[in-house]
């Protein structure tokens, strides 16, 4: 018979090396890392996440979604992996808080800075309206519409829950401004339709000292007092009333800044007729607008021609007249 000796083997292996092992091993998580993370738990108040970590990670339901939610199945499905963001490091029971809202709102500016790049017209409906303008929500961002740049004449309380055409005046993620324009819209897509040396009929909506904004099918353009007429004249008031129905000519479209400028100046058959007979200028209107186009098409025919002759080569152009 054989004598089987049974030898116990100290593998000298402790509670202590196991955990020392694990922290030789554990993945280091710091503020501002973004890492992917399983759902294993849904509370009333938030969510369990695995991350790797020794605890499991905390996502309350306020960092769940850049939008209000009430509930976090609303965001997140057990057994679900997705990107977190390390919203702060480990509290006393070594457990990190994470927070989607956090790459909901990295990702969003970097979406408004990209069609703010294209210039895009975006849309969005009002959901407030302040003492300054309107608010809006952009890709999630809350924008702000200011007055003066409100295109429309009903009351600022009325426009809740309506849908406005917007461009971006400003885009500024560091300090948390996104600031846009119903006008500037509206502008460009009228002027889409709006050339220079086009007589348009408008109305007076408002004068002041330096000239006059006139309605052109719902945009505003500015009739500068130095355009009214050849003749000096004192004050718009002296040539119009509120409500006037007028005959313009578009000089500018400047659609970057959202302005079009208007003339009555370059109509006048003579100098001075919109200060002495206004229906003059009015009835010959298309006739000088006419000629007005004649005019600047030469001026850029010319100067095209400077700009591809070289002025050493102008000089030795022989002259037309013989």
């Amino acid at each position: 018979m054989v004598n089987q000796e049974t030898t116990e083997i100290d593998v000298g292996f402790t509670h202590e090396d196991f955990a020392a092992l694990l922290d030789k091993y554990d993945y280091h998580f710091s503020p501002g890392d973004v890492v992917a993370g399983t759902v294993f738990s849904l509370e009333p108040r938030g969510a369990l996440i695995d991350i790797g970590a020794k605890t499991a990670a905390y996502i309350p339901i306020q960092e769940m979604s850049i939008n209000r939610i009430d509930g976090p199945e609303e965001v997140l499905q057990s057994n679900e992996t997705r990107e977190f963001f390390i919203l702060a490091d480990e509290n006393e029971d070594g457990q990190l808080t994470l927070s989607i809202r956090r790459i909901e709102y990295m990702r969003a500016w970097e979406r408004v800075r990209q069609l703010q790049a294209e210039d895009a017209t975006v849309r969005s409906g009002v959901f407030a309206t302040n003492r300054g303008g309107a608010l809006v929500r952009i890709e999630g961002l809350r924008g702000f519409i200011p007055g003066s740049h409100i295109s429309t004449r009903k009351p600022k309380e009325d426009l809740v829950g309506e849908d406005l055409p917007l461009k971006f005046l400003e885009v500024d993620e560091e300090r948390n401004r996104l600031v846009l324009s119903h006008r500037r819209a509206l502008v460009e897509r009228k002027m889409n339709r709006l050339e220079v040396g086009e007589v348009v009929i408008g109305t007076v909506r408002g004068i002041k000292p330096y000239g006059a904004f006139i309605d052109i099918g719902g945009v505003s353009g500015l009739l500068h007092i130095s355009e009214i007429s050849h003749d000096h004249i004192d004050t718009p008031h002296s040539v119009f009333n509120v409500n006037d129905e007028v005959k313009v000519m578009i000089i500018d479209l400047d659609a970057e800044r959202g302005r079009i400028s208007l003339s009555t100046k370059q109509l006048e058959p003579e100098p001075g007729d919109m200060v002495k007979n206004p229906q003059v200028v009015y009835d010959k209107a298309e006739e000088m607008a006419a000629k007005y186009r004649e005019q600047v098409l030469a001026a850029q025919q010319q100067q095209a021609i400077a700009v591809t002759i070289p002025e050493a080569e102008l000089e030795e152009l022989p002259s037309a007249a013989e």
